[in-house]
């Protein structure tokens, strides 16, 4: 092999090696660079942090007997949702009936009304509470079933009819 063949290999392994030097030390440095920046960016995220946290969550616990974490789970699981009181006949009709009621609105007789009232208190109180839990549709308007409000229960219903009623005698 001459001198100058020799030259060339010894530069061009130099260079190779001068090459993967620099890719190794790339390789090695970028995550060390990147990581804190990308973890301040990702942790300033309270929303993909939250997110994060939702998806790390145990799905259950085991509770050991004698442990103060069982006593606190049983506390938390014994203790019964709240239940809403029933909404006395003013409220409801405040919520849900003095839209159509309270303006007259699609045929529906205002409270108080005495002359539009008294016809339909004549078909009795048992029809009237029908008309109101399962609707009706008449020759004046319609009466959509609970007045549209399907959360409300039969007894809220009635106590609604009977204020209704007590103010348009």
């Amino acid at each position: 092999m001459s001198t100058t063949d020799q030259q060339f290999l010894d530069q061009f392994s130099l260079v190779i090696g001068i090459l993967i030097a620099v890719g190794a030390a790339l390789a090695i440095a970028a995550p060390m660079i990147a990581s804190p920046v990308q973890r301040a960016v990702v942790a300033d995220i309270a929303m993909h942090q939250q997110q994060v946290n939702e998806r790390l969550r145990p799905f259950g616990r085991v509770a050991l007997t004698g442990e103060a974490a069982a006593e606190e789970h049983s506390a938390a699981v014994a203790a019964p949702a709240p239940v809403a009181a029933p909404l006395s006949g003013p409220q409801v009709f405040n919520q849900a009936c003095n839209a159509c009621h309270g303006a007259g609105i699609a045929g529906a007789p205002k409270l108080g009304d005495k002359a539009a009232w008294a016809p339909r208190i004549a078909q009795g109180v048992a029809t009237l509470n029908k008309h109101a839990l399962e609707g009706f549709q008449g020759q004046q308007g319609v009466m959509p079933a609970k007045g549209g409000f399907v959360d409300l229960s039969d007894a809220e219903v009635t106590a609604a009819v009977e204020y209704i009623l007590s103010q348009s005698k």
